[in-house]
């Protein structure tokens, strides 16, 4: 029977066949925190990410399967937290593409927005070393509580409870966005340093809490910012973080495809055109090139 550094090592290159992850360090993070050490005392709920998507997408209730062998948590599966909450500790391979994406280098300073109970925000400090730093944020109290003794062990993490829309994270290399939202909100895009990059969940409402939509990836690039589509997803929604006024426009930018064509952010003032595939006025996402 393998032991359960074993089973930490083949989930480990799991996750990187799965979600295609090129960076050494990252699947090497996924080898060594201990995802058990994170999620409570077993026996623990595991659902399919199928299951799981459906369960986001179609409203339908989510099933789980119960084990009691810590190495059965090192799969490419959601943990269940709070049943009935239906609140859970998130699918590893998707995490991993969307850290991934933020290409997180060691030394440098990060922000993970729905943290949770900080699993992946070990994972990220594990990935930018003792001379970076990550800042956590959760607006759930108990599952920020449980963040902070979770991640004491880490002198390099932070972890905030509160509202992540409206915290300010400081200047920043790196943000991951883990809640739904209708568009990338100023305060971010002006904590990016210069290079910095920020994966951003943009959704339409499917449900109350619940919404379907891309992982967008922003990369500032002098006064410009670049902007691409990373993965589908469908995630909680960050509810702060939802403008009423841009439910329709980011509905209709995502069922007709005109999002998926983004290639760049505008803060200047301008007026609508063809090429603005989210018109806001302090945000807009465009089709264009950064000049």
């Amino acid at each position: 029977m393998m032991t359960i550094e074993e089973c930490r090592r083949f989930y480990s290159e799991e996750i990187r066949f799965a979600a295609n992850v090129q960076s050494p360090a990252l699947v090497e993070a996924f080898a060594r925190v201990p995802r058990e050490d994170f999620l409570g005392p077993g026996p623990w709920e595991l659902g399919s990410p199928a299951l799981r998507a459906m369960a986001l997408g179609g409203g339908m209730d989510m099933s789980y399967t119960r084990v009691e062998d810590a190495r059965q948590l090192y799969h490419n599966v959601v943990v269940a937290l709070d049943k009935e909450g239906d609140i859970h500790n998130g699918q590893p391979s998707a995490l991993a593409w969307w850290i991934g994406a933020i290409d997180l280098q060691p030394g440098e300073r990060a922000y993970h927005l729905g943290c949770g109970v900080g699993y992946y925000t070990a994972i990220m400090a594990e990935v930018v070393g003792p001379g970076g730093s990550i800042t956590g944020c959760e607006v759930q109290r108990e599952l920020a509580a449980r963040a902070k003794q979770n991640l004491s062990r880490y002198p390099n993490v932070t972890v905030t409870e509160g509202d992540g829309a409206t915290f300010d994270p400081g200047e920043c290399d790196a943000m991951l966005i883990n809640a739904g939202t209708t568009h990338p909100l100023p305060l971010w895009l002006d904590r990016l340093r210069e290079g910095g990059r920020l994966v951003v969940p943009l959704t339409l409402a499917m449900a109350p809490t619940r919404g379907a939509g891309v992982m967008a990836k922003i990369v500032r690039q002098g006064s410009g910012f670049t902007a691409q589509v990373v993965t589908a997803v469908g995630i909680y929604s960050c509810a702060s973080a939802r403008d009423a006024q841009r439910e329709p426009l980011i509905r209709a930018a995502i069922t007709s495809g005109a999002l998926m064509k983004m290639k760049s952010v505008r803060r200047d003032t301008h007026e609508q055109s063809d090429t603005c595939v989210l018109h806001g006025a302090d945000v807009c996402l465009s089709s264009a090139e950064i000049r």
